[in-house]
């Protein structure tokens, strides 16, 4: 199966936000190159809010490109076989923590928004850090930094916010 195919079928399982799910199979229908970061009509991204349920926290990224604290993810690459992978390196490479899995039940959210390459037609999941996580930043970050769940609103965009509340609704 094809990461454009894994994507579909993703897509077609989540239940929820039903009018953007299908602006997203649209989209991939309309756009055989619609996963890579070469579509100029946008493309699929796939991120993933690494938690710590145990301690209350979430870890965020200070973003070298935006500035802003955001979830680790970002584009799909030739290797990745499915979106959940996707999100899974993307989270393991910008957190630096071997061990992380991610929360069971597919994607927590989507999100669509504008980035300077493209529009970002976002896969949201969640990945639980095991006990003994030890972050380390990576070169497209700035910064990367722990967050108490109420802290999250200061420092992030309705977007993560968004996304937390999902992920705490689903743990």
């Amino acid at each position: 199966m094809s990461l454009h195919e894994d994507a579909v079928l993703v897509l077609k399982c989540y239940e929820d936000q039903a009018e953007l799910r299908q602006a997203y199979l649209d989209h991939l229908a309309a756009h055989p190159d619609g996963m890579w970061k070469a579509s100029g009509a946008g493309h699929i991204t796939a991120s993933a809010l690494v938690i710590d349920p145990e301690r209350g926290q979430v870890l965020l990224t200070l973003h070298k490109k935006l500035r802003m604290w955001l979830q680790m993810g970002g584009h799909c690459e030739p290797e990745d076989i499915s979106l959940a992978g996707s999100a899974l390196r993307e989270a393991t490479e910008e957190s630096g923590i071997a061990g992380l899995t991610l929360l069971p039940g597919g994607p927590v959210r989507l999100d669509r928004h504008h980035t300077p390459c493209a529009w970002h037609l976002d896969v949201q999941y969640a990945a639980l850090a095991p006990a003994d996580a030890v972050e380390a930043i990576s070169d497209e970050s700035l910064d990367l930094r722990w967050f108490a769940y109420d802290e999250v609103p200061t420092v992030a965009d309705d977007s993560v916010v968004r996304l937390l509340e999902a992920t705490r609704a689903r743990l």
